[in-house]
C-alpha cells in the first residue's frame, strides 16, 4: 500500500500511508507522510498552509478532514539527508470508499508528490436506543440563529403552507358571508333611481335628436326614461301602461298635483308626435325636457339631516331643519300612499 514515488531530477521523495485502510465513520485514523530530502533544503506541504481557525483542512470536496494537531518528527538518514515524519489525524463523517489524492511537498523550486491511498469508511450501525457515548455528538453550526431550529420541510415550504392557510381563511370568510348574505362577493351598490334617470336625461340632451329632425326618437326615449323611473322609484309598472293609465295612477296621489301637469304635457306631446305625426315647436321640446327633469327632481327622496351633524353654517341649523322637515314629511306620506295603492291594486289582480 505504501510506496515511494521518485521524482526525476529531484532528490526529494514523499511516501504516504495510513494506520488502517478501513475506519469507522466519525472515528480518528492517522495519515503518515514521510519526506526524505537534503538537509539544506526547506520545504512544506502546500495543503497545510490552509489550516483555518477551525483547526482542520479538507480534501475531496470537504468529505475528509485533516486535523491541525499534526505531529512532526525529524531524523537524519546520512549523506546529508533527513527524513521528516508527519502524523496527521484523519476524520470522516460519511461512509464510502475514497481515493486520497497525492500530497504535494514543495522544496525550494521543486515539488514532490506522494502516492495515492484508498480509504474505506464504514457506517455506524446503531439503533435509536443504543448507547453511543464514545462517539462525538454533532456540533452546533457556526453563527447559529433561530431558523436552525426550524424543520427543513417548514423552512423550504413555508410559502406553500402560508398560501394554503390564506386559502383556507378566505374559504371560511366566503362561507360565512354566503350563509349570512346569500352571496360570496359583496353586492355592488345600486344607483338610486333619480340619479340614474337624471344621467339618462343628460345623455339624451347631448344627442340633439329633435334639433336634427328626430322628434319621434326623442320623445320615445324621453318617455321610456320616465316610465323606468316611475317603476324603480314608486313601483308603478309604467312600461306596461298607456299614457292615460299612467295619469290615472298619478291621480291617486294628492301630493302629485303639480307633477301631474308636468307628466301630462310630456305624455300628450309624445302621443301627438308618435301617433299623429305632429312636429312640435322647439319651445314644446324644450318644455317637455325641462318638465321631465323637474318631475324627477321634485319626486326624488329627500335626505334627512343626522342628529348632531355639524354644518358650516352652524347658527342656521334650526332654521334649515324647520324648512326641511315639512318637505320630508310630505315626501314620506306620498311614498307610503303609493306603496299601499300599488299593493291593493296587485291584490285585486289589476294591472301592475
Amino acid at each position: 500500500m505504501a510506496g515511494i514515488l521518485n521524482i526525476s531530477a529531484a532528490p526529494t521523495m514523499v511516501n504516504a500511508r495510513l494506520d488502517s485502510a478501513t475506519m469507522l465513520m466519525g472515528t480518528l485514523n492517522t495519515l503518515h507522510l514521510e519526506v526524505v530530502q537534503d538537509k539544506s533544503v526547506k520545504g512544506e506541504f502546500a495543503l497545510f498552509r490552509n489550516f483555518s481557525e477551525r483547526g482542520y483542512v479538507t480534501i475531496l470536496n470537504d468529505t475528509i478532514e485533516l486535523r491541525q494537531d499534526v505531529k512532526i518528527d525529524t531524523t537524519e538518514v546520512g549523506s546529508g539527508r533527513i527524513q521528516i515524519n508527519y502524523a496527521v489525524p484523519v476524520q470522516v463523517f460519511d461512509s464510502g470508499a475514497y481515493k486520497l489524492p497525492p500530497f504535494e511537498f514543495v522544496a525550494g523550486r521543486d515539488t514532490a508528490r506522494s502516492n495515492s491511498l484508498i480509504l474505506t469508511v464504514t457506517p455506524v450501525k446503531v439503533k435509536a436506543d443504543d448507547n453511543i457515548s464514545p462517539m462525538t455528538d454533532v456540533a452546533e453550526p457556526e453563527n447559529s440563529s433561530i431558523f436552525d431550529k426550524v424543520p427543513d420541510w417548514l423552512y423550504n415550504w413555508w410559502w406553500v403552507i402560508l398560501l394554503i392557510l390564506l386559502l383556507i381563511g378566505a374559504g371560511v370568510c366566503g362561507w360565512r358571508r354566503y350563509k349570512k348574505e346569500g352571496t360570496i362577493l359583496k353586492p355592488k351598490p345600486k344607483t338610486p333611481p333619480h340619479i340614474l334617470a337624471l344621467e339618462r336625461l343628460e345623455r339624451l340632451k347631448k344627442r340633439n335628436l329633435w334639433q336634427t329632425g328626430q322628434e319621434k326618437e326623442f320623445y320615445t326615449l324621453l318617455t321610456d326614461i320616465l316610465r323606468s323611473y316611475l317603476d324603480a322609484r314608486f313601483g308603478i309598472k309604467a312600461m306596461e301602461m298607456t299614457s292615460r293609465q299612467i295619469m290615472e295612477k298619478l291621480a291617486e296621489d294628492p301630493a302629485m298635483r303639480e307633477n301631474r301637469s308636468r307628466m301630462r304635457q310630456i305624455l300628450d306631446m309624445a302621443d301627438f308626435v308618435k301617433f299623429a305625426m305632429v312636429r312640435p315647436l322647439p319651445d314644446d321640446n324644450i318644455k317637455a325636457f325641462d318638465n321631465a327633469v323637474a318631475f324627477v327632481e321634485s319626486t326624488k327622496p329627500v335626505e334627512t339631516l343626522e342628529s348632531g351633524e355639524d354644518t358650516d353654517a352652524g347658527k342656521t341649523d334650526n332654521k334649515n331643519k324647520e324648512n326641511i322637515e315639512p318637505a320630508v314629511k310630505k315626501q314620506n306620506i306620498r311614498d307610503k300612499h303609493l306603496l299601499k295603492v300599488a299593493a291593493k291594486k296587485k291584490k285585486r289582480g289589476g294591472e301592475s
